[in-house]
């Protein structure tokens, strides 16, 4: 398990090298864009559309690392304050909360994107293509957060009966 664990660590630091090479192009895209439309009134009519797909695509492939570095949304201020065996439950159970809630996004957003492949549902603005190719990341990234909640998992129960203490806000 361990062994695993170190290999997703790496697809999940690669996937997060992309996303930052996505939100620098993004930039990019932006400022090219601005400058276009203020020095020559034209620009590329699809640019905040290709930025608002960017930055669903930045999420979705930044979470599994950030999730495993401890630096996801939560809030640990009960952590800190509670004793640290119960924080240690506490823990568990959001941990066991996050996986099911992956595992269920894994299923619905499968269904969402299968059932959009097979109606043929276009999203329309700018830019015209098959609506599924915007939900088919969805149950894939998903799934890799249900991933990375196992993981957490193992190395909490597998550890000190205290809550991460690295993930713990210090002020």
């Amino acid at each position: 398990m361990t062994r695993l664990s170190i290999i997703f660590g790496k697809l999940f630091e690669a996937l997060a090298i992309l996303a930052a090479l996505m939100l620098l192009a993004m930039v990019i895209l932006v400022t090219a864009d601005i400058l276009l439309r203020n020095l020559t009134r034209t620009g590329f009519a699809w640019a905040n559309e290709v930025s608002e797909y960017g930055l669903y695509g930045v999420t979705l492939l930044v979470a599994p690392w950030l999730l495993r570095r401890g630096q996801h949304v939560r809030i640990d201020l009960v952590l800190g304050a509670v004793p640290a065996r119960l924080g240690w439950l506490m823990e568990v159970i959001g941990d066991l909360l996050g996986f099911l809630v992956c595992v269920v996004m894994v299923r619905y957003g499968f269904h969402m994107a299968y059932d959009s492949f097979r109606a043929g549902s276009l999203t329309i603005k700018n830019l015209v293509f098959p609506e599924w190719w915007l939900l088919w990341p969805l149950p894939l990234f998903f799934a890799l957060l249900a991933v990375e909640f196992a993981f957490r998992l193992h190395r909490l129960i597998g550890g000190d009966r205290a809550r991460r203490i690295e993930t713990i806000a210090t002020g």
